[in-house]
């Protein structure tokens, strides 16, 4: 157990009128070590709560009352999300992208977690392969609502196959049972060509209706694969699959539609541009409950480039914003600490846009119907993963200073925060090693349409 360390107290808080300071460490509350800030925050809740706390260079403990009323938030932040050892992935997943990232990088990027809480709290993605009897009564007796699980298969023996783990092949029992407790939960199922696709496909989608109809949604995203991948079986998928994978989405809908009166299952963004078939409209899909797993998320852009509003559409899963204390932390960590690098005010003149090969199919058509076609679009080739990676969040130092080296000297250089975390890329660079002036901007549609310049001066809808 690593006791947390307090990083922020919010002014005028009970915390800061407690006396707790940065850099405490707490030891307890109310008598109690917390294993989680899932737990901090259920213990910080009620009146006047007593913490414990250890500060730097004194060998002694501190205690504090914490005056306050009940669920009124302590005005504390604390460094990690979890207290107790994270719990590890012990699948062996073949197209698991930690397997297929380059050395040298910050060691956090090769941490494969499975824990259940992490996935309460951000969104991420658990197989269940090491969910038990304990977490299954905390989750139900806690409501730790909803969840995200990898299913990828149905079949036992192609899940188990998949994961490499005979746990595999039965772990999925427990996605009954949070079924059966009322707890809300997502699926995804990345599909492998050859392996879990076709009739593998729509078997998993068929049993997922039969057997887990409560589920409350099921993104079906393609795998990535990069130059650092030494897994042969694993491969792209060619166009025709990827069209086969819609299709059969489609008519699962339907089948949904018949049965529960909601489509369900939803295909990612990237199946579509790779079969170049036409996106379904944003209301297709039902609210956008995966959009952070790609799944209608070019739609929400759209939506929010075209419209006038000022605020975001973008679904942002993930309790943490309401747990008091927890960090924002891995992909919800802050992109950029200096907002004033981000572009909000428009200067005169031409602009390039910084993105991947995806984002490079989709904004021409999009900067059209905004009615700015004089935009430029500079697509940014992967060369650090190679393979096929072109999403935006894995631009890297050396590929945009490539990229940016073909951009006149006169443009304005607009570059989509997604793929900064705490002003860093992913090899570790930072903004000042591009060699130029860029703008930073937010990835969303309202973030890109007013760093172009507020309104658009057409609208037409984007096939």
């Amino acid at each position: 157990m690593t006791a947390p360390v307090v990083t922020a107290v919010a002014a005028g808080s009970p915390a800061e009128r407690s006396g707790i300071c940065v850099g405490d460490e707490l030891k307890s509350i109310d008598d109690v070590v917390p294993q989680d800030v899932i737990e901090y925050h259920q213990l910080t809740d009620g009146a006047d709560p007593v913490l414990v706390v250890r500060r730097p260079g004194e060998d002694l403990d501190r205690r504090f009352v914490l005056h306050k009323d009940v669920g009124e938030p302590v005005g504390l932040e604390v460094s990690s999300a979890v207290f107790d050892r994270i719990r590890t992935c012990d699948n062996h997943c073949s197209f698991c992208f930690i397997y297929q990232l380059p050395k040298g990088l910050r060691k956090s990027l090769y941490l494969k977690d499975d824990d259940y809480r992490l996935s309460f709290l951000y969104g991420n993605f658990t197989t269940l392969t090491r969910f038990t009897e304990l977490d299954a009564e905390r989750v139900l007796t806690e409501r730790l609502s909803p969840l995200y699980v990898s299913i990828h298969a149905t079949d036992p023996m192609v899940r188990a196959r998949l994961l490499r783990n005979p746990r595999g092949a039965t772990s999925l029992r427990w996605l009954k049972v949070l079924l059966a407790g009322g707890i809300e939960v997502h699926g995804q199922v990345v599909v492998c060509p050859g392996v879990n696709d076709g009739a593998v496909l729509e078997d998993t989608l068929l049993t997922l209706l039969d057997e887990y109809p409560n589920l409350a949604s099921i993104g079906v995203v393609p795998l990535g694969i990069s130059d650092h991948s030494n897994e042969p079986e694993m491969r792209d998928h060619t166009a025709a699959e990827a069209a086969a994978v819609i299709k059969l989405v489609a008519a699962h809908q339907r089948r949904c539609m018949q049965v529960l009166g909601r489509k369900v299952v939803f295909a990612s963004d990237e199946y579509y541009l790779i079969a170049g078939a036409p996106l379904p409209s944003l209301r297709s899909y039902d609210g956008v409950p995966q959009h952070e797993n790609g799944v209608g998320m070019i739609r929400t852009f759209e939506r929010e480039l075209l419209s006038t509003t000022t605020t975001s559409t973008g679904i942002r899963s993930g309790f943490f914003q309401s747990v008091d204390g927890a960090p924002a932390e891995g992909y919800r960590a802050p992109r950029t600490l200096d907002r004033a690098s981000m572009a909000e005010d428009p200067a005169d003149g031409p602009v390039s846009i910084l993105t991947g090969g995806y984002g490079a199919q989709v904004l021409p058509a999009l900067l059209e119907a905004f009615g700015r076609p004089e935009t430029y679009i500079v697509e940014v080739e992967n060369r650090f993963f190679g393979g096929n990676i072109k999403v935006a969040g894995l631009m890297v130092t050396d590929d945009l200073r490539r990229a940016i080296a073909t951009i006149p000297e006169d443009h304005r250089i607009l570059l989509p925060d997604v793929c900064l975390t705490q002003d860093r890329f992913l090899d570790g660079g930072t903004i000042a090693d591009l060699g130029r002036s860029v703008e930073i901007v937010a990835t969303t549609g309202t973030a890109l349409r007013l760093a172009l310049g507020g309104r658009p001066s057409r609208q037409r809808k984007v096939a």
